[in-house]
C-alpha cells in the first residue's frame, strides 16, 4: 500500500549480516593470524547466518541477466567488477567473467571472504598458507630462479580444486585457509558475488599480490606436507599483462551497509 515501507531486499539483508559478522574481527593484518579462522562463538554463528543468506541469492535478485556465450572472447576487459558497497568492515561487489577468462592466482592478506556464483560456473583452485614457513634455500626449481627471486617465494599447500555453479554453496576463505586462489570461467560467461572483510587497503597492509606456481626438482631438499595436501612453492609476480578488470554500474537494489533492520520487514 502507498506509504508502507518496502520489504528489505535480500542483498540488503546480506550486507547487514556481513556488517554484523565482520565487525567482530580485527581490522589489521598483524592481528589476523591463524587463530582468526572461524571457530566456535559469536563470529562462527554469524558467519553461518551469512552463508545461509548467500545460498539464497540469485542473479535476478541483483537485476542481472546472464550473458550469452558468443564464441571467442569478446572485445573489452576479460573481467568486469560491479561495486555494490563498502564499509570499514567489508566490501561487496559482483565479478563478471567472459567465457574462458581467468582471475590469476592472488592473495587476500589478513582477510576473510565469501564467493557465491550467480550464473554460469567457475573453476576455483585454492591454496592455504603454510604455517611451517619452510625455507627455500635448498630447493631447486625447473627452470632455475633468477637472482633475487628467492625472496619472493612462498611455500603453500594446495587445498582444493573444484567447479562451482549457482547451485553450489558459498566458497569461504580465511586469513589462512584458501587465502590464495585462482578463478576461471571455463564453460562460458559467469558471475559471482564477492564479499571481502576487511576490504583491500594497501596502507593497512592489505594489498593484492599475484603468484605463479613453481615446480621443484624432485628429490632436491623437498619438505613434507600433510598427506591430504600437496606442498607447492608460489613466486610473487607482477599483475599478468593479459589480465585487467573493467567496471560497470551495479543495476540492483540500493544497499546501505550500515542500515539497521526495519521493524516492518
Amino acid at each position: 500500500m502507498p506509504g508502507d515501507r518496502m520489504a528489505t531486499s535480500l542483498i540488503q539483508k546480506i550486507a547487514r549480516q556481513a556488517r554484523t559478522t565482520f565487525k567482530l574481527l580485527p581490522l589489521t593484518v598483524t592481528e589476523a593470524g591463524p587463530g582468526s579462522a572461524p571457530g566456535p562463538g559469536a563470529f562462527q554463528d554469524n558467519l553461518s547466518q551469512l552463508s545461509s543468506l548467500l545460498e539464497k541469492v540469485k542473479a535476478e535478485d541483483l537485476n542481472l541477466t546472464p550473458r550469452r556465450n558468443q564464441g571467442p572472447r569478446q572485445a573489452g576487459p576479460p573481467v568486469t567488477y560491479m561495486h555494490i558497497c563498502e564499509s570499514e568492515q567489508f566490501s561487496m561487489g559482483v565479478f563478471l567473467l567472459q567465457a574462458g577468462a581467468c582471475i590469476p592466482l592472488h592473495d587476500h592478506p589478513g582477510m576473510h571472504g565469501l564467493l557465491k556464483v550467480l550464473y554460469g560456473s567457475v573453476a576455483i583452485e585454492c591454496f592455504d598458507k603454510d604455517d611451517g614457513e619452510q625455507a627455500a634455500a635448498g630447493v631447486q626449481f625447473n627452470p632455475p630462479l633468477l637472482q633475487g627471486q628467492r625472496a619472493s617465494l612462498r611455500r603453500s599447500l594446495r587445498s582444493s580444486s573444484r567447479l562451482l555453479d549457482q547451485a553450489s554453496g558459498p566458497c569461504l576463505l580465511t586469513p589462512r585457509l584458501s587465502n590464495m586462489h585462482r578463478i576461471e570461467a571455463p564453460n562460458g560467461p559467469a558471475a559471482f558475488l564477492d564479499i571481502l572483510a576487511p576490504p583491500y587497503d594497501p596502507e593497512a597492509g592489505r594489498d593484492c599480490h599475484y603468484f605463479k606456481v613453481l615446480q621443484p626438482v624432485p628429490g632436491k631438499a623437498s619438505s613434507p606436507a600433510p598427506p591430504e595436501q600437496e606442498a607447492v612453492w608460489l613466486l610473487e609476480v607482477p599483475q599478468p599483462a593479459d589480465f585487467w578488470c573493467g567496471g560497470e554500474p551495479y543495476p540492483g537494489p540500493q544497499v546501505v551497509p550500515d542500515r539497521e533492520a526495519s521493524t516492518k520487514e
